[in-house]
């Protein structure tokens, strides 16, 4: 297709999205450029690099990077290529280095990205500069942590992290502020899955409240089978999360959606029983709540336990989940094909049995085995399939459309609608025709 503005802008018009914005791969090359070369990514969490040397691999967009810990205590994000020859420099995704070095001809460099030293350098010319730019591992101009989670971008200056987070940085609080002693660590354990289909469409779906009571039926249906009390393991943790979608459509219709000026959306929460309901009494809660209150206070106590919201989507490709402790990424491969990757935390200070239940949770819902995120992913397959043979040209989001509330800070709120994916379509667009000719 032609790539210019015009033509960009006629694949984003609204209500309705063009089947070009997950099957072409001129799209997904500008995509690449624009959203994931120019946007804030997360790339890892402060608790994963704690001292010098410390790395995790992460991608940002198409590019394969490492996230390291300087002597200086500064975060770096550094190309997972060679600038020798471009070999693929570590494997593993998290490690301790003080130098990475290139398994095909030896280059050394520092965690910073600077060459250290050559193999034989006496063999080079004594032009060989090693504070030369060429020859210093690329990486990213801008890098920057908020509460713990490390961002970074590929463009040399714009807006800051927390400028672009705006008001969804209340998510990454919460969940921060859920830690009695005020700090939380990311598992050790992760879930990666791949799967065949656009990235976008994960990040619509988090924001969808209308597909669980059909895509979730088979989920729903063994938890009906199941009787309450059944499983002393988890307390019905799982029989609450798979019945929690089991829910009549004036419940999810009446759910409040709220999206941001930046592009970032959320829901409100909708598990209404048992362990996961936020009033929840039991002995582990009421340990954890105890724990709370002797760090902030009853009142503030209150306060943060009372944030009752579900999928922060921050955009381009995070999903966070405060409540529960979880964080998904997704990573785009090609324009059928993603990567979601899928972490849990550990709150500092709370009682044992609350990673527990966190850990239940995240293998309940972001496992490749899980009934709920399987459900997910044959829905985005079969979709993409019938976009790709072009079986409908156009992704209508009309719901709920002129029936929004503004606020004078440009957040918006609905019921009923499809606002989270026209806001998430918006900013795309806004990210897509940036310096298109």
């Amino acid at each position: 297709m032609d790539v210019n503005t015009a033509s960009i802008r006629k694949l984003a018009s609204g209500t309705r999205v063009h089947r070009d914005v997950y099957t072409s791969q001129a799209v997904f090359d500008l995509e690449s450029e624009r959203v994931f070369e120019t946007a804030w990514l997360y790339v890892a969490h402060e608790s994963q690099l704690k001292k010098h040397g410390d790395f995790v691999r992460a991608r940002m967009g198409r590019r394969d990077m490492i996230v390291t810990r300087g002597e200086n205590g500064r975060f770096h994000v550094v190309s997972n290529r060679c600038a020798h020859r471009g070999a693929q420099l570590v494997v593993i995704d998290r490690g301790h280095a003080n130098t990475f070095a290139c398994p095909y001809h030896g280059w050394c460099f520092r965690p910073d990205g600077s060459l250290e030293v050559v193999p034989h350098p006496q063999s080079y010319p004594e032009t060989f500069d090693y504070s030369d730019p060429v020859h210093r591992l690329a990486r990213a101009p801008r890098v920057e942590s908020y509460r713990g989670f490390i961002f970074a971008s590929m463009k040399p200056s714009g807006r800051s992290l927390r400028e672009e987070l705006g008001s969804i940085t209340s998510a990454f609080d919460n969940l921060v502020d859920r830690a009695p002693d005020g700090e939380i660590e990311i598992a050790d354990v992760s879930f990666q899955t791949e799967y065949r289909a656009n990235w976008k469409m994960h990040q619509e779906n988090g924001s969808d409240i209308f597909h669980p009571g059909f895509v979730h039926e088979s989920s729903v249906s063994a938890a009906r089978r199941s009787q309450p009390g059944s499983s002393r393991l988890d307390d019905d943790l799982t029989r609450e999360q798979l019945k929690s979608n089991d829910r009549r459509p004036a419940d999810w219709e009446s759910a409040v959606l709220v999206a941001t000026p930046e592009g970032h959306s959320y829901r409100s929460g909708f598990y209404n029983s048992g362990v996961l309901a936020p009033g929840s009494e039991n002995t582990i809660q009421g340990r954890y709540h105890a724990a709370l209150v002797q760090s902030y206070g009853e009142e503030r106590t209150r306060e943060i336990l009372g944030v009752n919201r579900f999928n922060n989507l921050v955009f381009p490709n995070i999903l966070l989940n405060a409540q529960y402790h979880q964080l998904r990424v997704v990573h785009p491969v090609a324009p059928g094909k993603a990567i979601m990757s899928a972490y849990c935390f550990r709150l500092k200070g709370a009682p044992e049995e609350i990673y527990h239940r966190a850990v239940r949770y995240f293998t309940n819902l972001s496992s490749p085995a899980s009934m709920i995120s399987s459900d997910d992913i044959e829905i985005f397959e079969r979709c993409q399939a019938g976009l790709e043979r072009g079986d409908a040209e156009w992704v209508d989001f009309s719901r709920g459309s002129g029936n929004e509330k503004k606020d004078s800070d440009g957040t918006i709120t609905a019921n009923a609608s499809e606002l989270p994916m026209r806001s998430f379509h918006s900013t795309w667009l806004q990210y897509m025709t940036q310096g298109v000719g």
